[in-house]
Formats: structure tokens, C-alpha cells, sequence
């Protein structure tokens, strides 16, 4: 971006918008002092400490300007220019939205209980064969992320891809608005946030807000294989189209094949050759398809879709293969979980070819609320002896698991551990582990798998 302080000022409707400043150009928006660049403007927050006290900071790494709550008035910097608001976040966000309009690029909005992220890399690395394209960085998913994202496009951008987030309701009706897409997408229905929710009906209310800013000539992308979300894309007025793995859906994918590196599949509409994702797992399949969509939906021609599917670098693979210290593979997805992304890890990692046993680690999924020892039970459902030979877990929640598999399994196949016992599991796993082997290890991260990670990566002896 490049706005002068003044564009600024009168943009967010500053109560000194009438100020006359030197013609200062703003290159960019920080509400991290530690990170801002010189040219920045920076946004104050308040979150666990206030912004406000890190001015000197920002000043220090070439801050050109300030927003700032007129609350806090009698601190303000008087050796830079002052953009005095009501609130720096709300200012933040309306600065968002003007830029937004003012580079007038088409939006796609991405959100999803799982695979938002991977989507959203897929869609812009297949406009971009095209477009000029912006896209979230990161995590920047939330309604600070968001008007950052905006803020941060070039202006020959035509396409910004907006990943969007939630826990609460309200969030995505919030963002939806914020930026009115072209184009929403959702990518799926999980189990993520239930503590919050309570039931997956009332987390697909809360995805389908992502509609609620959509243009009127604007297109629903959604996973059509998904009942709830069926139901209630009745109620959008707006063109739709799905994805996923039956004949009703606009475009389906089939003959998926998968290995460590990276998954095969044909897609309905283009069934000449056969496309390539550079990921492990048939659950990113769906993603893949809902790529695809957008850029179908762009015009984007099949022959470059297919090569930039091929190539695209997700901006976060947690999912990513190891070598362990006995030459065995670790497949480490140490960071998060939820009931939905475990299953369909634990599918993808059965699937692939090894030539000893296959083990699984799994750690507590946190923050499921009153319905963690189900959704816990409901990995038994992924888990059989003729594919995944030995079994270790770990957490509270997790034994409520290792009792329902004591009807699938030996007893010796099944290792359970209270959180505290993670030591124990270590050295037992160490001793079972050969150089054949392949190994998963899932978890939330406050479980701490990491460490079973690099216990296994250690070359100690056992």
C-alpha cells in the first residue's frame, strides 16, 4: 500500500482529520512494534498489554505515523503524526474496507473447520497463473489478520484471497461484510470449536455467516458432500456451486491414489489426466476440488491449473514426514487436532505402503468440551490391527479411547498413558520401534508430542 497520513486520516474518520500534516506516505500497517518496518503506520491495540505503551518501539523501527485512541490522548508522541480515533481496532478495520475499495480487486473468502489454509494456497497459486494475487499471510485469519491482509495488497492486485477464521458466532458475519466476496467457499463441517458450539448444526450456522456478505452476483463454493451444509445453501440466493466425491456435485474428484510425498486424483470436468497434489492424504482431495472451482469459476484453462496444483507450497504443512534416530518414518503432525483431522489423518497414514509396522501416537484433542470422551471414541472408527498394528496414547481423554479399542486389538497392542506418564510412553515406544516402521504422531499441542518427536530423533541408546 502507499496512502499519505491525510488519505489516512479522513478514511478512518479521525477526530483530527482536519489536521494539515506534511505529506508523509504511508508503505505499510504494523500493530506489532517489533516487526514494523520503516514506513509503517503503526495500530496500537489493546490485547493482553496495551499497544499504546510500545510507541517508542515503533518510533525506534521507523514507524511514519500513528493511530491512536483519543482515550489515551494525553500520551500521544508529539515527534510523529498523530491519527486520534475512537478505537484503534474499529480503525484499523475501516481502513481495511477503504483500501479495499479503492484497489477494487475481485475477494475470495475461505473458511472451514479444516483444510482453510491448504485451500487457500491452492486457490492462489491457480489464479496466479492469470491474476495478480494477494493472499493471507500466515494465520492472519481473524479481524485483525484480515483488514491486515487487505492493507497489505499491491495496487495492481486483482485478486485477494481471504482466509477467514472463527470460534464465536458473529466472527464470519463480521468479516463477510467487511470485505463482501466475489466468491465464499467453505471447505468443511468438523468438530473443531464444539466447546464453544456445542453441536456441528450450530458450527455450520456459524460457517455459513461467510454468505452474509457475499455480492448478489456472487458464487457459494461449498463441500456439497456435507448434509448440513445442503440444507441450509437452500436458503442462498446466490449462484452455487459443490465439490466432493458424489454425482451430485459440480465437479468430482475419483481414483485417488496417495503416498508419502504426494496424492493423485481425476477431477469431472477435466477427466483427461490425472492431477497431482504435493501432499500425502486423500482428505486434500476436497481442497484440491475447491480450488479448482475458484479457479474454474476465474476462467482459469485446466492445462495451468494442473501444473500450478502440482507445484504449490502450502504456507503451513503441519503434516510433514521424519526420519527417527532407527531410520524408521515419522509422519509429525505435533500442533493441533480435532476428531475430524485426526480421522483423516490416521486414514492417509494406513494408506501408505510400508514395509514393517505401522504405530500411531495420539495425543488429547483439547477443547472439545462435554463431548471429548466421544469424539475421543470416535478414532476407533480409523484404527484397525490389519493396518495400524500398535497403538500408543496419551492424555486424560484419551483412555476413554483406549477401552473401546480393547475390543478391536490384542492387549498388548494397545498403550495407554495419563498425561503425566509421557516419559513411560517414550521409553516404551523406543524399545518397539524398528527401522521399517512407520510412526504418526497427532495431538493437540498442549499435550506436547514434540517431545516423543525428538525422543525419536535422538541417537542416545534406548
Amino acid at each position: 500500500m502507499k496512502m499519505q497520513v491525510t488519505e489516512i486520516a479522513k478514511a478512518v474518520q479521525a477526530s483530527n482529520a482536519e489536521q494539515a500534516w506534511p505529506d508523509v506516505n504511508v508503505t505499510g500497517v504494523a500493530f506489532d512494534s517489533r516487526k514494523l518496518q520503516a514506513g509503517d503506520l503503526f495500530v496500537p491495540l489493546a490485547g493482553e498489554h496495551d499497544g499504546h505503551q510500545f510507541i517508542q518501539s515503533a518510533i525506534d523501527h521507523g514507524a511514519v505515523a500513528t493511530l491512536w485512541a483519543d482515550d489515551h490522548a494525553e500520551s500521544a508522541p508529539s515527534d510523529l503524526p498523530v491519527i486520534m480515533v475512537a478505537d484503534t481496532l474499529k480503525a484499523l478495520q475501516a481502513l481495511g474496507k477503504y483500501y479495499l475499495q479503492k484497489i477494487n480487486p475481485k475477494v475470495v473468502a475461505v473458511t472451514g473447520s479444516n483444510g482453510k489454509t491448504t485451500t487457500k494456497d491452492m486457490i492462489a497459486s491457480l489464479l496466479s497463473t492469470q491474476f495478480n494475487v494477494t493472499k493471507t499471510h500466515a494465520n492472519f485469519n481473524n479481524q485483525i489478520g484480515v483488514p491486515i491482509t487487505l492493507l497489505s495488497m499491491e495496487p495492481n492486485t486483482e485478486v485477494v484471497v481471504v482466509e477467514m477464521g472463527m470460534d464465536h458466532f458473529g466472527e464470519l458475519d463480521f468479516l463477510s461484510r467487511l470485505v463482501e466476496p466475489d466468491i465464499a467457499v467453505i471447505t468443511m463441517i468438523g468438530e473443531a470449536h464444539i466447546e464453544f458450539f456445542g453441536t456441528r448444526d450450530k458450527i455450520a450456522d456459524a460457517k455459513m455467516e461467510i454468505v452474509h456478505g457475499l455480492k448478489a452476483d456472487g458464487t457459494f463454493i461449498y463441500n456439497g458432500d456435507e448434509p448440513l451444509l445442503r440444507e441450509r445453501a437452500e436458503k442462498v440466493s446466490q449462484r452455487q456451486r459443490t465439490f466432493g466425491m458424489t454425482d451430485d456435485d459440480t465437479l468430482t474428484g475419483s481414483e485417488v491414489t496417495t503416498s508419502r510425498a504426494q496424492t493423485q486424483f481425476k477431477a469431472s470436468l477435466w477427466p483427461e489426466e490425472a492431477y497431482t497434489i504435493p501432499m500425502m492424504g486423500a482428505y486434500n482431495v476436497n481442497n484440491a476440488l475447491a480450488a479448482l472451482l475458484v479457479a474454474d469459476t476465474f476462467h482459469v484453462r485446466s492445462t495451468p491449473a494442473r501444473t500450478a496444483l502440482a507445484s504449490f507450497v502450502p504456507t503451513e504443512n503441519r503434516t510433514e514426514w521424519l526420519t527417527g534416530a532407527q531410520g524408521e518414518a515419522i509422519l509429525s503432525d505435533v500442533y493441533n487436532s480435532n476428531p475430524t483431522a485426526a480421522r483423516r489423518v490416521l486414514a492417509a497414514f494406513a494408506a501408505v505402503p510400508t514395509k514393517g509396522h505401522r504405530i500411531v501416537v495420539l495425543g488429547d484433542m483439547l477443547e472439545l468440551g462435554e463431548q471429548s470422551d466421544t469424539l475421543h471414541v470416535s478414532l476407533a472408527s480409523e484404527l484397525h490391527p490389519e493396518t495400524i498394528q500398535s497403538v500408543y496414547l496419551n492424555g486424560q481423554h484419551m483412555q476413554a479411547l483406549a477401552t473401546a479399542l480393547q475390543s478391536q486389538y490384542p492387549a498388548d497392542a494397545i498403550h495407554y498413558y495419563p498425561t503425566d506418564q509421557q516419559e513411560q510412553l517414550i521409553t516404551d515406544l523406543r524399545a518397539e520401534v524398528q527401522a521399517d516402521d512407520q510412526v504418526l504422531l497427532k495431538g493437540s499441542h498442549g499435550i506436547h508430542l514434540e517431545n516423543v518427536l525428538q525422543a525419536l530423533q535422538a541417537n542416545d541408546e534406548k
